[in-house]
């Protein structure tokens, strides 16, 4: 009697070969080899060839392909897995045991060739490969024709969520196709409104319509009769877009070893970028990690070949990128720049070299001659560990704000607030923007932003977090310094009594945890699509799928609830319109997430249409 051998190459013996109980098929394994190497294992000669020898020559990943996959010929012919849907379809690459992705079937490459164990080819082929043709639970993903050619599959990617729940949880996905009309909404709607190309996610415009009720979204745009005579309207769009340095993609060439080499080339890039700059043609550009020798030589003037005055501040030291605002000047008209540097040489913990710039514009329409929208845009700093620093900047551009957007009257005119802030929704500094109010007291440095899940900068933030030679208040404003007066005795006496007082209030300020701003803003954005609680995405590529970019505004008095001080601090103020549809994670791999073929950076555009009212 003979025995098995065991595998001739990597010296399993028959036994160890054998397959886990867990995976066994419901028939006699098809390719009966070794799991270590896919080879068969050697058996008796009376029993014949192994039925792998019978398809010696499948690539090794489509002979493994085999033995984790059951096939069911049954009445509706459907090729469906052991494993549900949510397991294959949340991450690209997600099933070890195959070198390439496995993007959504919306688009079925009929050169993809199956091995004769799946059943016949002719029924296979002709099967109607639709979304709907396949179980709730179950479905077979076959590679995008754009990623046919060897050597240019991504490799498998190990994402991580950063601070955002699981959003593919199996609970959660179970009913993924009963809700399929409410994830695939940017996917479905809109239809003709913008050409598509192949492989493009398409985006929709959301409108809104608020009258005594609650805000509704509707997909077209309708007439908004809710002002009244007493207010002027004048409408206009703002994008805020990062639209990734060069230097910062070869730099982090391990965020991008899903795209193809080809796709990351700024000759490539940048005709992309400047294509989606014309489709949306928005009145004002934030754009972020602009970089100098490509604004200098092809940015700004093709830019301004299409209308737009543009204002750029490169970030300091060697960092070759910046923040650039650029404004279409048939809209309106400059009044001051403000660029600011968050860099300062006699501070330590101001040693990066990030930036923002501060813009005054005024509206091109008859109304009053004071009417002014501050426009900002910033990057804050990545780095998940220095909440500290994150938190400063953001107060210095909070307090350069304070000073430019002051009206006659003491007002602030409407201001929007555009940029990378790399934190994400829900996270300490996300709600000191949107509540204007954070006590940061205990609170480590390594929580401020919420980027990572498991935060390892531990250190707690010190009280205060900035030193007073920066000169601005913990309400992020620029303290002033007042010069001493010449005058009488009694006159200096009252002064020096003043300035006892002023240094007890800095004294208790100095010792207060928390921080305050005057502004009342809200979201353009929020963060979750409301029929299925699954988070938006601003950003995807192969480390991280998160939303960090923002635009935050100033909301008119009868869109937000009325809060203590808002008719004071406010002159008018800006309805939200409408805005550019966001997208999920699972939206994004289906085009082999970003950069891609038709999106040439690893941000998306955000893109808001708001109402200036002056009362």
């Amino acid at each position: 009697e003979r025995v098995w051998v065991g595998c001739r190459l990597c010296g399993v013996s028959g036994g160890q070969a054998a397959r886990r109980p867990e995976l066994a098929l419901p028939w006699d394994d098809p390719l009966g080899g070794c799991r270590g190497c896919a080879e068969p294992i050697a058996g008796p000669s009376w029993a014949g060839p192994r039925p792998a020898e019978r398809h010696s020559m499948l690539p090794r990943h489509v002979q493994r392909l085999g033995r984790d996959w059951v096939t069911h010929w049954n009445g509706s012919q459907i090729l469906a897995s052991n494993n549900p849907v949510s397991n294959c379809m949340r991450w690209a690459g997600y099933c070890p045991w195959t070198s390439f992705p496995l993007p959504a079937p919306v688009d079925f490459s009929a050169n993809w060739r199956l091995p004769p164990f799946f059943g016949p080819w002719r029924q296979f082929q002709n099967f109607h490969w639709q979304l709907d043709n396949f179980m709730q639970n179950s479905c077979f993903h076959l590679p995008n024709p754009s990623m046919k050619s060897e050597g240019e599959e991504p490799l498998t990617k190990k994402r991580r969520l950063s601070g955002q729940r699981d959003t593919s949880a199996p609970e959660e996905e179970t009913n993924f196709f009963n809700q399929k009309e409410a994830l695939c909404l940017s996917v479905a709607q809109n239809e003709g409104k913008h050409s598509s190309k192949k492989g493009t996610v398409k985006r929709q415009w959301e409108y809104f319509c608020q009258h005594s009720g609650p805000m509704k979204i509707f997909e077209n745009k309708e007439t908004d009769q809710s002002n009244t005579g007493s207010e002027t309207k004048f409408d206009f769009t703002v994008m805020s877009y990062n639209i990734l340095s060069q230097n910062l993609l070869e730099d982090n060439s391990h965020l991008y070893k899903h795209c193809r080499q080809r796709l990351l080339i700024w000759t490539y890039r940048f005709p992309n970028i400047l294509q989606e700059i014309k489709q949306w043609d928005a009145d004002v550009l934030c754009l972020q990690e602009v970089q100098e020798d490509h604004y200098r030589t092809e940015i700004k003037s093709s830019l301004e070949s299409l209308g737009y005055h543009c204002e750029y501040k490169m970030r300091t030291g060697r960092k070759p990128d910046g923040c650039a605002i650029c404004f279409k000047t048939s809209k309106f008209s400059l009044i001051s720049s403000n660029p600011v540097e968050f860099f300062r040489r006699d501070i330590p913990l101001l040693d990066r070299d990030n930036v923002g710039l501060v813009l005054l514009l005024q509206p091109r329409f008859h109304c009053q001659s004071n009417a002014a929208i501050c426009i900002a845009n910033t990057h804050l700093l990545y780095n998940p560990r220095r909440g500290d620093i994150k938190l400063t900047q953001l107060a210095m551009l909070l307090a350069e704000i304070a000073s430019v957007a002051p009206q006659k009257d003491g007002t602030f005119c409407p201001i929007i607030i555009c940029g990378d802030f790399n934190s994400v929704p829900g996270s300490p500094l996300y709600r000191f923007i949107k509540e204007g109010k954070l006590n940061y007291g205990g609170l480590s440095i390594g929580k401020v932003s919420g980027q990572e899940q498991f935060p390892r900068g531990q250190r707690i933030l010190s009280i205060p977090i900035w030193p007073k030679k920066l000169g601005i208040s913990q309400n992020c404003v620029y303290e002033i310094k007042q010069q001493p007066k010449e005058g009488n005795a009694g006159e200096k006496l009252e002064a020096a009594k003043l300035d006892s007082t002023q240094e007890i209030v800095r004294e208790s300020e100095k010792l207060s945890s928390k921080l305050q701003h005057h502004f009342k803003l809200s979201s353009v954005y929020s963060h979750y699509f409301p029929e299925t609680g699954i988070p938006e995405v601003t950003t995807c590529h192969s480390r991280s799928a998160v939303t960090v970019d923002y635009i935050f505004y100033s909301a008119a008095n009868d869109e937000v609830a009325a809060q203590p001080g808002a008719e004071d601090s406010f002159h008018g103020g800006l309805k939200l319109l409408g805005r550019l549809a966001l997208l999920t994670e699972k939206d994004l791999w289906t085009v082999n997430g970003l950069p891609n073929e038709n999106n040439s950076s690893d941000h998306l555009p955000l893109l808001a249409e708001f109402r200036l009212i002056e009362r």
